[in-house]
């Protein structure tokens, strides 16, 4: 089944929402996602229905369908492969890559993306840490906590963002925190949060807790 562009954006953001938890998404949820009006959203969830990718009833929420995960995992999994080819082959910054990816996550051609995954060496993470679903949707997942759990001593690797807005990641790439980075927690001070850091055994940082809790970690 091919889906619209419009109709491949909304799967994906019911996906998202899904995945954080939500057993019932609101057709709220939807447009504070997509950033558009409720009103709007409900003719969209009528032709979602029809095909059969989630269950909508009216005032009561929707809930997406096995075919639905299906096909949101296959534009999420393009969407992925591309940011990895925009950041290591043509060298684009990771904070630059998410719009970009958001137009090209949209071609259909299967092939294209069984060979630009091939080209890739079969790539299981994006620039910004989230996994990328295979061929058949299976999301390679580890297990990660915020750095704003952490507790004092303890060490770990940055692995992932929560938030891969293009303000974010700059801020991150200029106070040097990036994926892969080896951390421990030096301090955690309790009247706002902040936590102070050291990065690969030689750079000491201070973050909010704001940062800490986008930022992830696998922990050691």
């Amino acid at each position: 089944m091919e889906l619209t562009t419009a109709e491949e954006n909304y799967l994906k953001a019911i996906y998202h929402l899904s995945e954080e938890g939500k057993k019932s998404v609101s057709t709220n949820d939807i447009a504070a996602s997509i950033q558009t009006k409720p009103a709007s959203v409900s003719d969209m969830l009528r032709k979602l229905g029809e095909k059969e990718v989630i269950q909508y009833r009216k005032y009561y929420g929707l809930q997406i369908t096995p075919l639905g995960m299906r096909l949101a995992l296959q534009t999420i999994r393009k969407h992925r492969l591309w940011e990895v080819f925009l950041v290591d082959k043509l060298h684009f910054a990771w904070d630059e890559v998410h719009e970009v990816a958001e137009q090209l996550e949209h071609i259909q051609s299967t092939l294209l993306i069984e060979r630009l995954d091939a080209y890739l060496n079969y790539p299981k993470f994006d620039p910004h840490g989230d996994p990328i679903p295979d061929a058949f949707g299976d999301v390679r997942s580890r297990p990660r906590i915020a750095l704003q759990e952490m507790g004092i001593d303890q060490s770990g690797q940055i692995v992932a963002v929560k938030d891969s807005s293009p303000a974010f990641l700059r801020y991150l790439d200029k106070v040097g925190a990036y994926i892969g980075a080896r951390i421990k927690v030096l301090d955690k001070v309790e009247f706002d949060g902040s936590v102070e850091i050291l990065v690969d055994q030689k750079k000491t940082l201070f973050m909010s807790k704001d940062v800490a809790n986008n930022i992830l970690v696998l922990t050691s």
